[in-house]
């Protein structure tokens, strides 16, 4: 099996591309100027002469606020990329492993986590960009696809909260976190351990992929700075108070029951996947 990989510097592209490597995976890995998905021909040129049997769709659009005034923008990536993405792999004959968002849903469910079956309902405009990559991929691909919606993605890197936040901590700012904003912190190990586990078991279809449990986001930190043996005084605050412009959903926690159940496996919980991460990993 030979992979294609898009969105190669990101943290998921770039936990993909450690595991390859360590297991003496072939897989190509475009510059994204060589890969741009939002590229249609492009795309089909890559795809064509990699000829992979999997495509992992790691390209995103993720900067949520920005995305209410560059709409257009992350249209382009989360759901015109996807789309071209889909169209090459069912002209090719590949595989593709698509990855969303927890901010489709709106987060007014009241009895438990949302399930993969419960309504969608984005509150921005990064949201609706994700939906809308999920719906090209399905209308492309129907469920000859694996599309992954994923929560509060933290890895190596920069572009996480876990990063930004110890940042904050070092600096000897006041740290402000939410207290009423709700949803899973999802590692990219993790990530990439069911993806591949799933590619084992032809798994196709739509699922949710988080570690297990839930928090707030000021839980979270709370968590980080413990891990790391920093006594700090955090404030909990609404996420109203940061007047952002993009609006989030207030609870967006997703059950990963159903991959867990149809691999047969135990999702380790957020607090596992948090303390192992900043173990292993959080000075890189």
């Amino acid at each position: 099996m030979n992979y294609l990989v898009s969105g190669r510097n990101g943290q998921l592209a770039a936990e993909f591309l450690r595991r390859f490597a360590a297991r003496g995976v072939k897989a190509e890995v475009p510059d994204e100027s060589a890969l741009d998905i939002t590229d249609a021909a492009a795309v089909n040129r890559v795809v064509a002469a990699v000829r992979p049997g999997v495509i992992l769709n790691c390209a995103a659009y993720n900067l949520v606020d920005q995305a209410e005034k560059d709409r257009d923008a992350a249209f382009r990536v989360n759901a015109v990329g996807p789309r071209n993405l889909a169209e090459a792999a069912r002209r090719h004959g590949a595989f593709l492993v698509h990855f969303s968002s927890d901010y489709v849903f709106d987060g007014t469910k009241e009895n438990g986590l949302y399930a993969e079956g419960d309504a969608t309902g984005p509150l921005n405009e990064y949201g609706r960009s994700k939906l809308a990559g999920e719906d090209a991929v399905s209308e492309a691909l129907g469920d000859k696809a694996l599309v992954l919606r994923l929560s509060w993605v933290f890895g190596r890197g920069k572009q996480n909260f876990i990063h930004k936040f110890l940042e904050r901590a070092k600096s000897g700012e006041t740290l402000k976190v939410t207290c009423d904003e709700f949803s899973v912190p999802t590692w990219t190990g993790t990530v990439v351990d069911v993806t591949l586990q799933s590619f084992d078991r032809g798994l196709h279809g739509l699922f949710h992929l988080t570690n297990s449990g839930f928090c707030s986001r000021y839980e979270w930190a709370k968590a980080i700075l413990r891990s790391q043996g920093v006594d700090r005084f955090i404030r909990p605050v609404s996420m109203d108070s940061f007047s952002l412009p993009a609006r989030r959903p207030m609870f967006s926690s997703m059950s990963n029951r159903s991959v867990a159940k149809t691999l047969g496996i135990e999702i380790p919980t957020w607090e596992e996947a948090v303390s192992e991460f900043l173990r292993r990993d959080a000075h890189l």
